[in-house]
């Protein structure tokens, strides 16, 4: 089977700031797959490289089969960045209707189903501005989903939602995943990286280490992936 994204020996500089350092995994179909480091390590960069609002310094990534920049790849592209870029002012439904028809996506069926998966159902007509900081974040996935995409890119999704709506989140992503939806999120929770099928460990713009999270333990030889991150970043535990 084809690989959902290919990258290899990707890199990107800002100036003389390395934000991303011959960088280099295989995603496959199905997988949710993690990028999993402390802020600035080069995470966000290497998902709008992915997205292909990016232009790399070096090297190149391929999404679904095509090379990175590709208008068609784009349209079967779901992007949840950190924070929600929605407009207040707009009800919840206007939102994902809006962010839909960028999609060619005219259904009010297909927009009500998104908010009804995201829990949204109830105040699909109420101001995002009267909105907590996790039903933002619940709307901003809704109009990342609204289009089923056959490849889902999260910048950090679960920050600032309760353990119950992150648990709510995940158990939607794996049947995502059974759904044969990719997914690639970016982390810097230890316990949200478990769930991942595989991971990257990024740190300073560089791949520290690829694979399973029990894979990554036992070749740390540590009982945590936290413990593993610092072993391969060669801090000790």
């Amino acid at each position: 089977m084809e690989p959902a994204v290919v990258v290899e020996g990707l890199s990107k500089r800002f100036g003389r700031i390395e934000a991303l350092r011959d960088v280099s995994f295989t995603v496959a179909p199905g997988q949710t797959y993690g990028l999993l480091g402390p802020g600035g390590c080069g995470k966000t960069t290497l998902i709008r490289l992915l997205l292909g609002v990016l232009r790399p310094s070096g090297g190149r990534a391929v999404v679904l089969g095509r090379l990175v920049p590709s208008p068609a790849t784009a349209a079967v592209v779901g992007y949840m960045p950190q924070l929600p870029a929605l407009y207040l002012e707009l009800t919840a439904r206007e939102n994902v209707s809006f962010f839909a028809s960028l999609y060619g996506v005219h259904s009010r069926t297909a927009v009500d189903e998104t908010l009804a998966l995201v829990e949204l159902a109830d105040r699909a007509d109420s101001p995002v501005s009267t909105f907590s900081g996790g039903m933002r974040q619940r709307t901003s996935l809704a109009c990342a989903l609204v289009h089923r995409p056959r490849l889902l890119l999260l910048d950090e999704p679960t920050v600032g939602v309760d353990p119950r709506l992150r648990a709510t989140f995940w158990a939607y992503f794996q049947r995502l995943n059974e759904e044969g939806v990719t997914i690639i999120l970016s982390s810097h929770v230890m316990d949200e990286a478990e769930r991942c099928h595989r991971l990257i460990l990024l740190r300073d713009g560089r791949l520290l280490a690829e694979g399973a999270p029990a894979e990554l333990r036992s070749r740390a030889g540590t009982p945590t992936l936290e413990e593993a991150f610092l072993a391969f970043a060669g801090d000790g535990v």
